[in-house]
């Protein structure tokens, strides 16, 4: 495979793969089954989405590897590596609500270089390439100017690993008693767009998953958003992490520093030997 992809001609030809399997599953009858338990689920069409996409993808970029939510589909050692959640928000698309995305990204030497995340009801699309802005259906997007106060926060608890759920709720608190309000999607890829669009301005997640986040991760950059993990370390793209966004810098900061309050509160009290809580790695 040659080194030198050219990201620009790249980007709509992913972009109208994504947005075709979005429209073939949003159409397309499906059954659900319990993968872990009842919380955690996976619909016949997440299968059907992510082996679309893995054919199409691989099609683009032979001899490329795929790191897939589903069936585990785990291969990093490739030098471009696609990362795909087929559907992120499935226990929404299971319902029939409407926040729920096909999110790809593309990863070369360990650095996401192009992200593609589709609304699977509307067929928007988000995008990104890597120095090359971010954008919605081909229009340029920026994040808001909006300051702490006058800011939207996105945010989830903790729904696989319920024992994080009080340090979620403590930083939620805190957060909303200084900003504007908040919100709860469903879907972590959308929200980091929504950011990315302006229409939030900030965003904390205990534990998310690089599928999640990957695509959403590059087009937040693009658009001038800081997004990390706990203590301002990069986010991982081999495992799960504790994700913080927002659309300045210093709002970043004020959250950062109201999540890791919560976080090293409970680091100390694991390590002090009393009531344990993991903190994801």
């Amino acid at each position: 495979m040659q080194n030198n992809v050219n990201l620009s001609l790249l980007l709509p030809q992913v972009s109208q793969i994504v947005r075709t399997v979005a429209s073939i599953i949003k159409q397309s009858p499906f059954s659900v089954t319990a993968k872990s338990d009842a919380t955690d689920i996976l619909t016949s069409n997440d299968l059907a989405s992510q082996h679309h996409l893995i054919k199409e993808l691989g099609e683009l970029l032979p001899e490329s590897g795929f790191y897939c939510e589903e069936e585990g589909v785990r291969d990093l050692a490739k030098e471009w590596v696609w990362i795909i959640d087929p559907i992120d928000g499935t226990a929404n698309y299971s319902r029939g609500i409407a926040n729920c995305a096909i999110s790809v990204a593309l990863m070369h030497n360990q650095k996401v270089v192009l992200g593609v995340v589709c609304d699977i009801h509307s067929g928007d699309v988000y995008s990104a390439t890597l120095g090359g802005g971010a954008f919605f259906n081909e229009h340029p997007i920026a994040v808001s100017k909006n300051g702490f106060e006058r800011s939207l926060l996105c945010t989830a608890m903790s729904l696989y690993k319920k024992e994080h759920a009080k340090a979620c709720s403590d930083i939620i608190y805190e957060a909303y008693m200084q900003c504007n309000d908040v919100r709860r999607f469903g879907s972590c890829a959308l929200e980091l767009c929504y950011l990315a669009c302006g229409h939030c301005e900030l965003y904390f997640e205990i534990r998310v998953f690089p599928w999640d986040y990957a695509a959403g991760y590059l087009i937040l950059q693009e658009a001038g958003g800081v997004i990390t993990g706990l203590g301002n370390e990069p986010l991982k793209l081999n495992a799960p992490s504790v994700v913080i966004a927002a659309n300045t810098a210093e709002n970043h900061a004020k959250l950062s520093e109201i999540v890791s309050k919560y976080l090293q509160w409970k680091q100390r009290q694991r390590t002090t030997g009393n009531r344990k809580l993991t903190i994801p790695s």
